[in-house]
């Protein structure tokens, strides 16, 4: 057992005290395990969108002080009462969303939304006690999806835990506990595109260029790109996308554009922007008979989605997708294999690196729309 097992660990990590202010690296606590929970050390995290829309305090209620962070990688520290399949030294990527095991979704092999551990993100404690494992002289500071990454060590529920080969680079393979397995997963999971067909992505980001890496592996032959930003295009194409489409060249709906392009629509579309109407666009572009169309990003709660019915009755599917239905402590480490393999390129979504110590300018790359994923080196 490590040294520390079962003491409280004094430690630095970025707490945001409010909403949209810089994050201050502070010496908080950390409190030890408690029943199926582990305590990891983080080496590596990254800054995801969803972090950002939080402490912009763009979600749901405020929640500060908060320890924000949930793409990751690390090393099991101890653990607590009641976990058998992590020991400390474990290379671990801590998920925002878990996987219990016994729940009706985690024993269907058609769901990844556990009962037990879906994403909470009004939650700021612990499931076992509704405590939070962290503190700063005896004040309480509220956790973040039950992962809270950006802290030098963190405490999270055994099920939110994917334990991967040790061999694996942890500052690459870390951004595989959110956005990029996200992506990728609707492709190949949702979407199945096959050998020759055509896919159209709307939203280039990360998620979006993590889809059009789907499609890739899966040996689509025209990958086709929609997004309202023309400079994203170029940088795409290392992506596998082959054309690109910015609606606003346009004075059709850009479904009928593609639709033109394709003799009668894609076979397959993944939408990754949120945008009501991009969401639209992106069912009704696909080809009658066989399209499918994948929502995967979250929209607005007042947003409805309106489409023809004959869109339907004319054979169109329309899916969506969680996490890119991938099950974490299943799935994510087969995926790990995938690049470790040379089957998966990572490296290109890693457009900065940072020290912790200047964890803040993730968030400025963030806000002025620079790169993809920013990798916040724990140890600096």
């Amino acid at each position: 057992m490590s040294s520390t097992a079962g003491q409280v660990i004094r430690c630095k990590a970025a707490v945001s005290w409010e909403a949209g202010k810089p994050l201050v690296i502070e010496q908080v606590e950390v409190a030890p395990p408690q029943k199926m929970e582990v305590r990891l050390k983080i080496l590596f995290t990254s800054l995801c969108h969803t972090d950002l829309h939080f402490w912009e305090a763009k979600g749901q209620s405020p929640l500060f002080p908060r320890i924000f962070g949930h793409e990751a990688g690390g090393i099991v520290e101890s653990v607590g009462e009641g976990v058998t399949d992590l020991k400390p030294g474990d290379h671990v990527l801590p998920v925002f969303t878990g996987e219990c095991k016994e729940c009706r979704h985690c024993k269907s092999a058609e769901s990844n939304m556990c009962e037990t551990l879906r994403i909470n993100t009004e939650r700021g404690v612990m499931l076992s006690d509704g405590k939070s494992r962290f503190s700063k002289n005896g004040q309480p500071i509220y956790h973040f999806v039950g992962t809270s990454t950006f802290s030098e060590y963190t405490v999270v529920h055994v099920g939110c835990v994917a334990k991967i080969n040790p061999a694996a680079p942890l500052d690459k393979v870390c951004v595989l506990s959110c956005g990029i397995s996200t992506g990728l997963g609707a492709t190949m999971n949702v979407a199945k595109p096959t050998k020759g067909s055509s896919v159209a992505i709307f939203g280039l980001g990360a998620v979006g260029l993590a889809a059009a890496e789907g499609a890739r592996i899966c040996g689509a032959s025209r990958i086709i790109g929609i997004d309202l930003n023309s400079n994203r295009f170029d940088a795409a194409r290392k992506f596998g996308l082959t054309e690109f489409v910015n609606p606003k060249d346009h004075d059709k709906p850009v479904q009928e554009v593609i639709a033109e392009m394709t003799d009668g629509g894609v076979d397959r579309s993944i939408e990754c922007t949120g945008n009501i109407n991009a969401m639209i666009s992106a069912f009704e572009c696909v080809h009658d008979g066989w399209g499918v169309a994948v929502l995967v990003g979250v929209p607005n709660k007042d947003d409805a989605f309106k489409t023809h019915p004959l869109n339907v009755l004319n054979e169109r599917t329309l899916k969506g997708t969680f996490f890119g239905n991938f099950k974490p402590r299943s799935d994510i480490p087969a995926v790990v294999e995938k690049y470790m393999n040379k089957e998966l390129e990572l490296d290109k979504f890693i457009t900065h690196t940072v020290p912790f110590s200047d964890i803040n300018k993730a968030f400025d790359y963030m806000v002025r729309g620079e790169g993809l994923r920013c990798i916040i080196d724990m140890g600096k």
